[in-house]
């Protein structure tokens, strides 16, 4: 692979599972110093394990003091990807106040106050990469909080690009992605889930985490992108 990210240090908060790792393991073979920011040290020592050029760094994406902390460690960093999540789905009838507000610090208040922390510190070629997701755009019961949160996303990356600029900042929106988040289920139920995902899909089939992971990684290169988030769901959202 093309080294097009060679010597850049990539901050990916959320990297030690699923679809970070693999954003990890991509921007590493491209050359990247990669740094996976994580609550949990050890398990982001195990992936970081798998990786050269790679480092580890405590960062609770709903502790101020932690992000904080990190900042005045790291001191540069070229690109910075967040995919922490915290998911409350669940009727409106049997939302609870603490996981909602927990959800939103995931997805939407931890970003900001990263971008508030590691923007002095950015280079100005440089980029935030945030996750929304497709929840935002078909609204579904029981999944209110996930909806809400991610299409706050869409609007907090181009606050953020106008703010922070010439940073960039943008985010992916994923539909239902076989990337290891779903083995959880068991195989079979996995199954059902993928082949309803490609039954709701325009391109007919569910996506992968090649599909993802392209995609951040030519973000991460994509000099003249800002303030977008960018659809990877087959056209879900339009059925």
């Amino acid at each position: 692979m093309e080294k097009q990210l060679n010597g850049q240090k990539i901050l990916i908060i959320g990297g030690a599972k699923y679809l970070g790792l693999s954003i990890a393991r991509k921007t590493s073979e491209a050359g990247a110093k990669v740094i996976i920011g994580a609550r949990s040290i050890e398990k982001a020592f195990q992936a970081v394990s798998q990786l050269p050029l790679a480092n580890v760094i405590q960062i609770d994406i709903t502790d101020e003091s932690t992000i904080a902390a990190a900042a005045a460690e790291l001191k540069h960093i070229d690109h910075i990807i967040i995919t922490a999540s915290a998911h409350h789905n669940a009727a409106i009838r049997d939302l609870e106040h603490d996981k909602i507000v927990t959800a939103f610090e995931a997805k939407v208040i931890g970003p900001m106050l990263l971008a508030k922390h590691f923007a002095p510190i950015l280079s100005s070629t440089g980029s935030i990469l945030l996750f929304s997701g497709v929840a935002a755009w078909k609204p579904t019961p029981g999944y209110t909080v996930m909806g809400v949160t991610n299409g706050a996303v869409a609007f907090l990356v181009s606050q953020l690009a106008r703010e922070l600029a010439p940073i960039r900042v943008n985010s992916i929106s994923p539909g239902i992605t076989d990337s290891g988040t779903w083995d959880i289920l068991g195989q079979q139920e996995k199954e059902a889930l993928l082949k309803n995902a490609a039954v709701s899909s325009l391109v007919g089939r569910a996506g992968t985490s090649d599909d993802i992971v392209n995609t951040a990684l030519w973000l991460l290169s994509a000099g003249n992108i800002s303030g977008e988030t960018i659809h990877i769901e087959g056209g879900a959202r339009y059925l």
